[in-house]
């Protein structure tokens, strides 16, 4: 007896284990490290990689990230002049689908969301990136 609930229990999770898809990220993520005169390759991947690890909406799927750097200048611009360092603030952008299942509340059913913007800061070039907000 106590091997059929083992092996029931080891099914039941295999299945539920392949059912999950992690963060809802597209396996053809488009992901566009762009050109920066203000940070490196690793600083940018590092700031995407929070971006993806922290993409949860529900019933969609993330289908690019990218940084531009004249976006992320332009849009933090007002930021510079009262003191807060270029060099900790990125702005990343992303598109993302939305199924028609329903299972959000919020963002329109049977949809793509395109230039959804992520502001991330860090303490320092040393420090981790947090994300800031997120929106339009």
């Amino acid at each position: 007896m106590r091997k059929i609930i083992i092996s029931i229990f080891t099914i039941l999770l295999v299945f539920s284990l392949a059912s999950c898809k992690q963060n809802n990220i597209s396996d053809d993520l488009i992901i566009d490290i762009g050109e920066s005169a203000k940070f490196t390759e690793e600083e940018i991947t590092e700031a995407i990689d929070l971006v993806k690890n922290n993409f949860d909406f529900p019933a969609s799927t993330l289908t690019k990230v990218w940084y531009s750097e004249e976006k992320s200048d332009s849009y933090f611009r007002d930021d510079f002049k009262q003191g807060v360092s270029p060099e900790n603030v990125i702005l990343l952008l992303s598109n993302f689908d939305v199924d028609d299942s329903g299972d959000n509340p919020v963002l329109n059913p049977n949809s793509t969301y395109t230039d959804y913007q992520w502001i991330l800061r860090r303490d320092s070039k040393t420090s981790k990136w947090r994300i800031e907000d997120w929106g339009y």
